[in-house]
């Protein structure tokens, strides 16, 4: 399977069409907003149209390499943080995230160092550029430090990409020209999946399940591809004593035992949606789709994992099953 981080997102075409016309009729703005659900593609397309902004006027291979690995002088790249042991860490090299349910932020102090690089001359471009990924976890002091910068006209150019437009400021939106990516159709993440997928999901999974993970997405590939990839790293064992529920008391005892003592909180919760679809084919029943969701909020809110599977497991099997259950 190839690395998401690789993919070419091709359902974007329009708007590298509209990027490049911005860029040819030369009417840029000061800031803009790239918006839409996670995994759609708009970091992809944000550093394509940077590298085009920075190469325009001074092509060569090695100031490309500097801006795919971060490196240019005219690009800085902002991210949510985290505070760990007292040290900042980067979103994107903080391992243990997975570990607990941590969101990071974007500082005061990322933006203040933004808005001197951006005060600076240019040194290989035309224009300095500022891209800040997740901006909807820019905090109060950041948001407003960010607001004023983008109110002082300057020769450089803010990208905020973001899955949450309605998290950030009213007044930093107005400050910004959007541009909104859009949620692909169940037939185009087929597609999609054609495209880029090397080789089978799972030899050992049944390709009819193929729609439980294009409806997980909701419209986001790469949501899919990161939703196939945790599905890959689940246990034989568990996926098939899920495929429908349990009436065996021993088998919803081992069960919880397995995915509490394999599976860490983000492939549980992963488990946790994609039963409540999986058996919502069959079951067709609100209440224990409610039941599931009661689930989801022990495990988001620390709750002993084992003893939240063992007891919504064995309620749904007293609904489902209460002359059978044993």
């Amino acid at each position: 399977m190839q690395n998401q981080s690789n993919l070419k997102y091709t359902h974007n075409e329009n708007i590298r069409k509209h990027l490049k016309n911005i860029i040819q009729n030369n009417k840029l703005s000061n800031a803009y907003i790239f918006y839409g659900p996670r995994g759609i593609g708009k970091k992809a397309i944000a550093l394509e149209f940077i590298k085009t902004l920075l190469l325009k006027d001074n092509f060569n291979s090695n100031s490309e390499k500097k801006i795919s690995e971060n490196n240019h002088p005219d690009l800085e790249i902002i991210e949510p943080t985290f505070l760990d042991k007292g040290q900042l860490i980067k979103q994107s090299n903080f391992a243990s995230e997975r570990q607990k349910n941590i969101i990071p932020i974007i500082r005061i102090d990322q933006i203040r160092n933004a808005k001197y690089f951006i005060s600076q001359k240019s040194i290989q471009a035309d224009k300095k550029i500022v891209l800040i990924d997740d901006a909807h976890l820019l905090n109060e002091s950041a948001s407003n430090c960010l607001l004023k910068t983008l109110e002082e006209p300057s020769n450089g150019l803010f990208i905020l990409l973001t899955s949450k437009l309605n998290l950030l400021l009213d007044t930093i939106k107005s400050r910004c020209q959007r541009i909104r990516f859009n949620n692909l159709s169940n037939y185009q993440l087929k597609e999609f999946l054609k495209n880029y997928i090397n080789s089978d999901i799972d030899t050992d999974h049944d390709h009819n399940y193929i729609e439980e993970f294009i409806y997980l997405s909701n419209g986001s590939p790469g949501k899919m591809i990161e939703n196939i990839n945790t599905w890959n790293t689940i246990p034989k064992n568990i996926k098939e004593k899920i495929i429908s529920p349990i009436h065996s008391l021993p088998d919803i005892y081992i069960l919880s035992k397995n995915i509490s003592e394999h599976l860490d909180y983000y492939q549980q919760e992963f488990l946790v949606e994609y039963i409540q679809v999986l058996w919502w084919k069959t079951i067709r029943s609100e209440k224990i789709i409610k039941i599931l969701e009661e689930l989801k909020s022990n495990l988001k809110n620390n709750i002993q994992p084992r003893i939240s599977w063992e007891i919504i497991l064995l309620r749904i099997s007293m609904i489902l099953y209460p002359d059978i259950i044993n």
